[in-house]
C-alpha cells in the first residue's frame, strides 16, 4: 500500500483512508487531524502505531514524502474523531 506522508518543518502525517480505519478498527488519538476522506496520523504516537497495525496484518506499507517549509495546511483540519 502506498501512502503520503505529509512534512513541515516541525511536524509530520501519515494520510490514511478513513475505510480503512475502520476497517481495521484503528482509532488515531485527538493529535491527529481528517478530514471527509482521510486521517492525517501524527507521526510521534498514531503513524507509528499504524505502521506497526500494518506489519502485524502483513501489509507492506510505501511512504511518498511530501514537504513544505512553512505550516502544512494539515494543521488547519479538524481534530480526529470517530464519526460512527
Amino acid at each position: 500500500m502506498n501512502l503520503d506522508y505529509f512534512q513541515d518543518p516541525s511536524h509530520g502525517w501519515i494520510a490514511a483512508p478513513l475505510s480503512l480505519l475502520r476497517n481495521w478498527a484503528f482509532f488515531p488519538s485527538r493529535y491527529s487531524y481528517q478530514d471527509a476522506s482521510f486521517a492525517y496520523l501524527e507521526e510521534d504516537c498514531d503513524a507509528a502505531r499504524f505502521m506497526a497495525e500494518a506489519a502485524a496484518r502483513g501489509v507492506a506499507v510505501t511512504l511518498t514524502e511530501h514537504h513544505t517549509n512553512t505550516d502544512h495546511p494539515i494543521r488547519q483540519l479538524p481534530r480526529f474523531k470517530e464519526t460512527a
